[in-house]
């Protein structure tokens, strides 16, 4: 039995590993944490000198990652030997939704959990606990636990597996403080030692009050029907958007009105082009597929809904740019500000830009793309090359480039574009950029972050999602 935890490795460098991992060696510096993964380039830039470079940007992590690598928090390639070495073993690799087969474009992919399963099953020495971090399918602890004990029948050595689900409620842009100051700790697993040996490791910063342990099943399923939930609020305020905009009603008056009662609250009420990230989409996806699988239609239907109101409120706002702009956008120049999904990230994954940016283009328009932190390979492995075929393989009239500044990206276009909430655009200098516009320029503020009094008394016509008397 292990009396406590050394050696901590984890699997996956991404968006949630490599950060959690930081966290965890900054509060528990007696600890080894070891991140791996095969993407050498990957790893390549957590150990980059330059701490601006880390493959990933949230606030505070290049700091936490400055302090502790070298020390205790390490980054390799090196998966076998860092496996034998670890008491404790973090599965946080990618699950995304399958493209062909059985529950192609709904269920989950699991070739990654499988394979660091196998992994784990030969490499691990001893006694090992395995948390799953990934974000999930219920029941698919009792996969990993079949590829580990089956490895164990097989052959005769000492090995000995616990499994625990221990999922990420992190949101990005504020991941550091998310994982200093969780809300709770979720701890689900039939092993009590190894739940409690979990437990030690996160008491070095959490209070105990807000460690949860529940079964295994639990666990799972509650990462899942959380996002779900938060989706969900997303794609209920964004329908009550597009409700204001025709009644002459503001939707940030009606979210700040309904968030005051206690019973619903203000978080996740604000109006937008729609809901992005890694998660929300692809596990609601899971869930439709996983209520369908049990016969449960109704349920898979209603959580299917939410996925088609994002995708319609990112349509809806396509239509608009371009029924604003004399019906046709072809040739005209639109500012594109922002494309990673929200601030204070640099992940683009299903960002609403990516699907407004490609209606555009399909429309003819030249985008010029800013956001501080997204890189132009970032935008060209999402749009394509500057110019882009459809599934049809006709090529898109349309073209893009990508701008290092607003003011580059606003100069002789027709319209400005504010697609993701970055703080520098809550204070757009609309006195220079009136002059730099084409005439009759527009402004569409899908976050309302903008100073639209402002840019209307400079002559810029205004549009703002979910405002009926201003539009």
């Amino acid at each position: 039995m292990l009396e406590k935890i050394n050696n901590i490795c984890c699997i996956g460098a991404g968006y949630v590993g490599g950060p959690t991992m930081a966290v965890i060696a900054d509060k528990c510096p007696e600890i080894q944490v070891n991140v791996v993964d095969i993407n050498q380039a990957r790893i390549n830039n957590w150990n980059d000198s330059d701490f601006s470079n880390l493959p990933i940007y949230e606030p505070g992590l290049a700091e936490i990652v400055k302090n502790c690598r070298g020390r205790n928090l390490h980054f390799s390639t090196v998966i076998e030997e860092n496996i034998a070495l670890a008491d404790m073993i973090f599965i946080s690799v990618n699950t995304p939704v399958k493209k062909k087969g059985i529950g192609a474009g709904q269920a989950s992919d699991l070739k990654w959990i499988e394979a660091s399963a196998r992994q784990i099953s030969k490499y691990a020495v001893g006694k090992t606990i395995v948390v799953e971090k990934s974000t999930l399918p219920v029941k698919t602890a009792q996969t990993i636990k079949n590829i580990l004990e089956a490895h164990v029948l097989n052959t005769s050595n000492d090995k000995k597996f616990s499994i625990l689900s221990n999922p990420e409620f992190l949101a990005e842009g504020t991941a550091i403080n998310d994982l200093e100051n969780p809300d709770r700790v979720l701890i689900g697993g039939e092993d009590q030692d190894a739940i409690n040996l979990l437990i030690d490791v996160y008491l070095n910063w959490v209070d105990k009050e807000k460690i949860l342990t529940t079964d295994l099943w639990s666990s799972e399923l509650s990462k899942l029907t959380a996002n779900a939930f938060l989706a969900q609020r997303i794609s209920s305020i964004n329908s009550i958007s597009a409700l204001c905009e025709s009644t002459g009603a503001d939707v940030n008056d009606v979210a700040l009105a309904i968030g005051m009662d206690k019973r619903i609250g203000l978080e996740f009420l604000r109006p937008g082009p729609g809901f992005g990230g890694s998660c929300f989409k692809k596990d609601i996806l899971n869930l439709v597929y996983i209520c369908n699988h049990y016969g449960l239609y109704q349920a898979a239907k209603y959580w299917q809904t939410v996925i088609n109101l994002n995708d319609w409120q990112q349509k809806r706002i396509s239509k608009i740019i371009v029924e604003k702009l004399f019906g046709t956008i072809s040739g005209k120049k639109i500012a594109v500000l922002g494309f990673a999904f929200k601030a204070n990230t640099n992940d683009t994954r299903e960002s609403p830009a990516i699907n407004i940016c490609r209606d555009l283009l399909e429309e003819g328009s030249n985008l010029h793309i800013y956001d501080p932190r997204v890189s132009q390979d970032q935008i060209k492995m999402d749009l394509g090359h500057s110019q882009i075929i459809d599934s049809q393989n006709l090529l898109f009239e349309g073209k893009w480039e990508f701008s290092k500044s607003v003011e580059l990206a606003a100069n002789g276009a027709d319209a400005i574009l504010v697609l993701t909430d970055w703080e520098e655009f809550k204070t757009l200098d609309w006195e220079k950029l009136s002059k730099i516009m084409r005439s009759p320029s527009w402004l569409f503020d899908t976050r309302s972050i903008s100073n639209a009094i402002e840019a209307k008394s400079f002559g810029i016509n205004i549009w703002r999602l979910g405002d009926g008397a201003l539009n």
